[in-house]
């Protein structure tokens, strides 16, 4: 790699083009410059501002831009501005939901007006985004809906439908009851139907459109003389609208490199780097390809990659913003994992192995006792996002009612969260089938506890487990579930117990 670190896993200067460069850490973890640019934090330790750097021995001509960032009370980009001689070039604002999803954009371009004069436009380009749980699976503006289907628990896409937004119009249409209201007076003007009838007419329109009338709809029908077909005759009809439709191929992080049309044709392809920076595109029938790692959307007019709760420069690996959950999320707050060729990040956040110290045994460090590697005495439990920003946590426990519990007696769910972990692993990348695997599991009834080993109980059925032997399996079990390996699973569950 063409650069230095520093123990963080903060980029320092280019050793071979700065032999002399003496800098040894950031401080903060906050990069104040590198090849490109000068860089400004706030006292919340979120990117301000980003400025064209002058080389050294250069002449300074007052032509460089300045990126500029602003933000909400949630730390989250709000507000994004380019300028060149103090001119604007681009402007872009952002809006968010409760949730803290990006809804839409409005983006102003530098243009010439009619009088000649450049400046921005006065009418903006408005996006609109829609969701399917922390997955972006819509993005519409006034010329297409791009549409994405996703592997199943994943971030990793299958499928794009483009459908233009002059055909979307042509699929509007008015509702049976609508047209029979329209037109059911007797002098050919429009009458209101009671809501009761609204609903059985929206459900009798629902059932002919699917091809399965009921029997209760033809009694119906027939009582009033009338016929499925009679009431078929008087529906507005249905507009198909063309799209086009492409199949993802991407590697094994998740990243597209290809569309693949019906026929089988390339119609997009593109070659990144490491750190999702494009690198190259064939792209001869212009289409919007904006997924690059697994969770992030491309914005062409800052050059950041949205990634749901925050903002990624591939330029420099790392976020603009600290990660919300602090230091649960690591000692480095701007941190993207550092091998991305096989680690992800598409929330911006990261699910962990939490250890701690035994409560019944004490300890200040990781461990209960001397706090070094190899001592087996420790607490060990999961935690995973909560899609809020945070971590939900669940781990193994003894009941704690009689003195023999602790040795073997009834088990019960741990009260553990994440701030009270003395340290914390990355055991899987964001998978939201993992995830919600591991929030049924931390709802289950417990097995009986055993401070030993599951190896160590007479019957190693996952009868007994210690909080260490529950959380390895429950995290084993949920990976092999969520990439369909059933065989696996039981001969898991022959030797544990645990499905």
């Amino acid at each position: 790699i063409p650069y230095a670190t520093d123990p963080a896993g903060n980029r320092l200067p280019d050793p071979e083009l700065h032999p002399d460069s003496t800098l040894s850490m950031w401080p903060d973890n906050r990069i104040a410059r590198d090849a490109h640019y000068l860089y400004r934090y706030d006292r919340y330790g979120r990117l301000t501002e980003k400025t064209d750097l002058i080389p050294e021995g250069g002449i300074r001509t007052d032509d460089e831009r300045t990126h500029r960032y602003h933000y909400d009370s949630q730390h989250r980009l709000v507000h994004y501005t380019r300028t060149q001689y103090a001119e604007p070039l681009v402007e872009s604002r952002y809006l968010y939901d409760p949730l803290g999803r990006r809804v839409a954009k409005r983006v102003w371009r530098r243009e010439r007006d009619l009088t000649g004069w450049m400046s921005l436009s006065r009418k903006p380009q408005v996006t609109w985004y829609g969701w399917d749980g922390d997955r972006l699976t819509t993005i519409q503006n006034d010329r297409s809906r791009i549409q994405t289907i996703y592997q199943p628990g994943s971030f990793t896409p299958l499928i794009r439908v483009e459908t233009a937004t002059g055909e979307l119009a042509r699929t509007q249409r008015r509702s049976l009851a609508d047209a029979l209201q329209q037109s059911g007076g007797e002098d050919g003007g429009s009458v209101v139907f009671p809501p009761v009838l609204v609903q059985m007419l929206d459900r009798l329109e629902s059932e002919i459109l699917a091809d399965r009338v009921s029997e209760e709809s033809r009694r119906w029908l027939a009582s009033c003389g009338l016929t499925v077909e009679q009431m078929q005759n008087q529906m507005d009809p249905v507009y198909t609208p063309a799209r086009k439709i492409h199949l993802y191929h991407c590697d094994h992080r998740g990243l597209p490199l290809a569309l693949i049309s019906t026929e089988g044709a390339t119609a997009w392809c593109a070659e990144y780097d490491e750190w999702g920076n494009l690198l190259n595109e064939e792209n001869p029938h212009q289409l919007q390809q904006l997924i690059r790692l697994p969770g992030q959307q491309y914005d062409e007019e800052s050059g950041l990659y949205y990634n749901r709760h925050r903002y990624y420069d591939p330029l420099q690996g790392r976020y603009i913003t600290q990660d919300p959950i602090g230091l649960k999320g690591g000692w480095n707050f701007y941190q993207y994992p550092l091998n991305p060729i096989s680690n992800i990040d598409p929330l911006g956040l990261e699910t962990l192995k939490c250890i701690k110290p035994l409560h019944s045994m004490g300890g200040t460090g990781e461990r209960s006792g001397p706090d070094i590697w190899g001592n087996p005495f420790y607490h060990q439990y999961l935690c995973v996002p909560d899609g809020k920003g945070d971590y939900t946590c669940g781990g193994q426990d003894q009941r704690g009612e009689s003195k023999g519990d602790g040795l073997w007696g009834p088990g019960k769910a741990s009260n553990d969260t994440k701030e009270a972990a003395g340290r914390c692993d990355l055991v899987e990348t964001d998978n939201s089938c993992v995830e919600n695997c591991l929030k049924g599991k931390f709802k289950e009834v417990r097995p009986r506890y055993s401070v030993l080993p599951d190896i160590f109980t007479p019957i190693n059925l996952g009868l007994f487990k210690n909080c260490q032997d529950w959380s390895n399996d429950s995290l084993e079990t949920c990976k092999m579930k969520c990439s369909g390996n059933n065989i696996g699973r039981f001969i898991r569950f022959v030797f544990t117990g645990v499905m």
